[in-house]
């Protein structure tokens, strides 16, 4: 998945595309999203803007996490993160099976909201990751508090198991195979799933 953009076109809100974020030239963007007070579960609304480099330079030279910038009808709009649960914390709370891969995701603060957003741009994140036939099952552990991105993950499929402490925040561990998302897809938009 390294390297390479996706797109995706939805029939209501436009084109999503995603590529590899590059440290040098996107963060000063991604300080401003990681500092704004809506990104507060990603706990760096304190980060100067070193520190983000620094954080997307580690991933990059990582093989076994990934940063995109998601792009909406070719502007900014999202970021994701994606990592190897063997090799994070989260991999101590539950049996890593061969196939997983987790992901954090976070929308952009924006003064004008589309209707149905958000939603469309998790749609395209586990439609990224279930390109990659090595990708098996999606692991995902927001904050036990944040009930809108449970919404959301319920939407696209995921199950969650428990509450798992992790070293910087309450989780609630939840998961989803490519057989649940194409049911969750399925339900919403008969015909699309594939």
């Amino acid at each position: 998945m390294r390297g390479q953009p996706y797109t995706r076109d939805h029939p209501a809100l436009g084109t999503f595309t995603l590529r590899p974020v590059d440290p040098d030239t996107d963060c000063p963007l991604l300080h401003r999203w990681l500092t704004h007070p809506k990104a507060v579960y990603w706990m760096m609304t304190e980060a100067r803007l070193e520190d983000v480099v620094e954080e997307y330079r580690t991933i990059d030279a990582d093989p076994g996490r990934t940063a995109h910038l998601g792009h909406h009808d070719g502007t900014p709009a999202f970021l994701v993160e994606t990592y190897d649960p063997a090799g994070d914390p989260v991999g101590t709370t539950y049996p890593v099976r061969e196939g997983d891969i987790g992901m954090h995701f976070l929308v952009a603060p924006t003064e004008t909201p589309l209707h149905g957003f958000t939603l469309a741009v998790i749609e395209t994140v586990m439609e990224l990751l279930f390109a990659d036939p090595a990708h098996q099952r999606v692991v995902v552990e927001p904050d036990a508090g944040n009930k809108a991105v449970h919404r959301l993950n319920e939407a696209v499929g995921f199950r969650p198991e428990r509450e798992v402490e992790l070293p910087d925040k309450t989780g609630l561990l939840s998961f989803c195979t490519r057989a649940q998302h194409r049911a969750a897809v399925s339900q919403r938009h008969p015909g699309a799933a594939r």
